[in-house]
């Protein structure tokens, strides 16, 4: 005798799947977005730090695409998904040509894009220079503030490093509610120093600048440093420079030697990615054959499964997960979509139909 399952136990038909639209954003509508946001865009990627912590992300390994007749340059894909109540899929495709900024131009471009986690599609493309400085500015702000509660709170801050990326994490400090008495400015450059100066003094946000001629100088006179350079091996080795305990943002992750590393308590975004691409991490592990001077990430940090201790030097080494450029990226679209703005390419999709 055969029965008929009850309808509790038939199985439930699946939705109807169909092609999203495909929306581009141009970076003029992602500023606009962001602009003044810094306190929701820090919780947003401590959130995904949060996420990925648990597993609930996919973060592959970045690919470097590499030039034999341009051996500064570079372009890489970071693919990664994101699970959660906001899940969303992509690749972020971001350029570096140090060579540019002779000519004027920002050294780093990039499109972030989004793909449907249901059918696989993508369904926006974003202008993603600004989103990669944003989610690296919100990590930088975030470690910042996590690594220096157990301290006295820094009231000097040095800026190695004059670029866009560091314009964007003095922005987003500032508009986390930090307030320095001091703000010290090192570049090899002296007109970059010079134009951050200018755009310091310009911002509004307080504190005496001073542009200082030696490294030395800047990290001595500095209890936060923000390393933010184009560096491509390790160029700062004296440890008693960092004698007094500083926060180090390490987010150009390749300036310290070894050494520094080894007398520090280090910090970083997720190990396996931090520890590659000849990072000064990579290069503490391949002198010391082990990974035990690493102690934590910031999620632990976060979840206080680490404790920062305040008499020695604290380095935070972000490599920049692709999971953030998706969660700002994701934000920045919902943003965008909210206000009818969505500038959408009608027909982009154009063979939809399986058999014709």
């Amino acid at each position: 005798m055969t029965t008929t399952p009850s309808p509790a136990t038939e199985p439930a038909m699946p939705e109807p799947l169909s092609a999203p639209s495909f929306a581009v954003i141009t970076g003029d509508q992602v500023q606009r977005a962001l602009e003044g946001r810094e306190k929701e865009i820090v919780e947003v990627v401590e959130g995904t730090y949060r996420l990925h912590g648990a597993g609930e992300s996919v973060n592959p390994p970045s690919s470097f695409l590499r030039f034999h007749d341009r051996p500064t340059s570079r372009i890489i894909a970071l693919p990664a998904s994101i699970g959660g109540r906001d899940r969303v899929d992509g690749l972020k495709w971001i350029s570096s040509f140090p060579q540019n900024v002779a000519s004027g131009i920002p050294r780093a471009s990039a499109v972030l894009i989004l793909n449907d986690p249901d059918t696989g599609y993508p369904f926006a493309c974003l202008e993603s220079s600004i989103i990669s400085a944003t989610r690296t500015a919100a990590s930088a702000a975030s470690a910042a503030d996590r690594l220096t509660r157990d301290r006295p709170r820094p009231l000097r801050v040095g800026f190695f490093g004059a670029g866009l990326i560091a314009r964007y994490i003095h922005s987003f400090l500032v508009g986390t509610g930090w307030s320095f008495d001091e703000i010290g400015v090192h570049d090899l450059s002296a007109d970059s120093a010079a134009g951050f100066r200018v755009y310091l003094e310009q911002s509004g946000s307080g504190g005496r600048v001073t542009v200082h001629s030696s490294a030395e100088d800047l990290i001595r006179l500095s209890d936060l440093v923000v390393f933010a350079t184009v560096a491509g091996q390790p160029h700062v080795s004296d440890l008693s420079w960092f004698d007094h305990n500083p926060v180090v943002l390490h987010v150009s992750l390749r300036d310290l030697d070894p050494e520094i590393l080894l007398a520090s308590t280090n910090i970083v975004d997720d190990i396996e990615h931090c520890l590659r691409a000849g990072t000064s991490p990579h290069l503490t592990e391949q002198r010391t054959g082990n990974r035990d001077f690493v102690h934590g990430t910031l999620d632990d940090v976060m979840a206080g499964r680490v404790t920062v201790p305040p008499d020695r030097p604290v380095v935070f080494s972000p490599f920049g997960l692709g999971v953030l450029d998706l969660a700002v990226g994701k934000y920045v679209y919902d943003e965008v979509a909210h206000t009818g703005e969505l500038r959408v390419a009608d027909g982009f999709f154009h063979e939809l139909r399986r058999y014709g």
